[in-house]
């Protein structure tokens, strides 16, 4: 098995006073060449949204985007006629295709909203774009990691066009769960939100990651409560 840490506070960062942003990955005005991507996953930004403020309409293609709610909601709006709030449970996944403009807003005037925005590439390029968004059991999450974003169909999981795929859970102390890579040529992004988990000889703590390749599956244990978030990507 061959582990890349990446710790949390090696992370870039930007200070926007409504935006605070830490990027796994080199985005916008970061640049890290060791940092650019791992196979198809190439931005996991871990955002803390102001009250009342948000990012305007603005568009992207050909990336699959998906959103994670940590804390408060997001409201969206795009382009496809899609309006909607996001809240604490629920994910987003879009798939961007041939081109898409949106919007997402923290909706409320006191609270902050804490996300994970995450893009991978595409298995296709310039498809219609899709949206959808889901509310997750989190009984259902107690001491495994469910499939919660996928392009393999009648999992329960939002759809996307990529060979990804994105489990998440949370584990008590001392639990563990195994992931089966679906291919020889994948990777897995394991992406610690909260606690304390091991993979391997490795150990790591809040929003820091292990990028895991080389291997047929990866055993993740937490030494105490932990929320994981692990994003399998084809590497090639």
């Amino acid at each position: 098995m061959a582990i890349e840490i990446h710790r949390a506070l090696e992370r870039g960062a930007s200070e926007l006073g409504w935006l605070h942003s830490r990027f796994s990955f080199s985005f916008a005005n970061y640049r890290n060449p060791k940092r650019m991507g791992f196979g198809a996953l190439r931005v996991l930004n871990d955002d803390i949204i102001e009250a009342g403020a948000g990012f305007d309409m603005h568009p992207h293609s050909n990336f699959e985007i998906v959103t994670i709610v940590l804390e408060g909601a997001v409201e969206h709006q795009d382009s496809m006629g899609n309006k909607g709030t996001i809240h604490l449970g629920e994910i987003q996944a879009m798939s961007a295709g041939s081109g898409i403009t949106h919007s997402e807003f923290n909706p409320s005037e006191e609270e902050k909203t804490k996300l994970l925005q995450i893009w991978v590439a595409p298995s296709e390029l310039n498809i219609t774009p899709t949206y959808s968004q889901k509310k997750f059991s989190q009984s259902k999450m107690k001491n495994k990691l469910v499939e919660v974003v996928s392009d393999r169909k009648g999992r329960g999981a939002l759809q996307i066009h990529s060979g990804s795929r994105f489990l998440l859970g949370n584990l008590d102390a001392k639990k563990s769960s195994t992931i089966k890579f679906s291919s020889q040529n994948h990777g897995l992004f394991v992406f610690a939100i909260e606690g304390e988990v091991r993979v391997g000889d490795v150990v790591f703590g809040p929003r820091d990651a292990a990028a895991i390749t080389q291997e047929k599956q990866a055993r993740i244990t937490a030494l105490k409560k932990s929320k994981v978030l692990a994003i399998e990507v084809p590497l090639e």
